[in-house]
């Protein structure tokens, strides 16, 4: 499986950096994942709309600009659909037979209109708001444990 992780920031803390390495290193004998991130735009100085908007459309634009028109966009929302570990494995593989499979997580504020826009699909972990960088450890656990159920291996520790 050719894959991407598109996110938005930098991982500060050592732990959620050793965290995400660990994953890509066992990943590694499963898939390509290349982990792309794009720079944060700082937080509004005020809590307006537009202000946000702002913030989401620049993000947005670096997103994009990391997505190929060929693509099968991802974009990790709390309003898409859920699966179990196993539904989601059968479902990557479905996709990942259309062509490089690209995840996107987004920053403190989420997703532009845009990327919804170009995303194929949505897909939620839960219905609670996770801090993007802990959501990137969690997916990147997911997918590792999805690559080992397609490949037929225990996948429950």
């Amino acid at each position: 499986m050719r894959a991407a992780l598109v996110c938005v920031g930098k991982l500060k803390e050592r732990y959620w950096r050793e965290a995400c390495a660990e994953y890509q290193k066992r990943l590694a004998r499963y898939a390509s994942l290349e982990i792309l991130e794009v720079q944060d735009a700082p937080e509004p100085a005020h809590e307006g709309a537009g202000a946000q908007a702002q913030v989401l459309r620049a993000e947005g634009e670096r997103i994009l600009s990391r997505i190929r028109p060929d693509d099968v966009v991802v974009a990790l929302a709390i309003e898409g659909k859920t699966y179990d570990s196993v539904g989601f494995a059968k479902h990557l593989e479905q996709i990942a037979q259309r062509g490089r499979v690209v995840f996107v997580i987004g920053g403190s504020l989420g997703l532009s209109p845009e990327v919804y826009a170009r995303a194929n699909e949505r897909l939620s972990f839960s219905t609670l708001t996770f801090p993007h960088q802990m959501m990137r450890v969690v997916f990147l656990e997911q997918l590792y444990r999805a690559c080992r159920i397609q490949s037929g291996e225990r996948y429950h520790k």
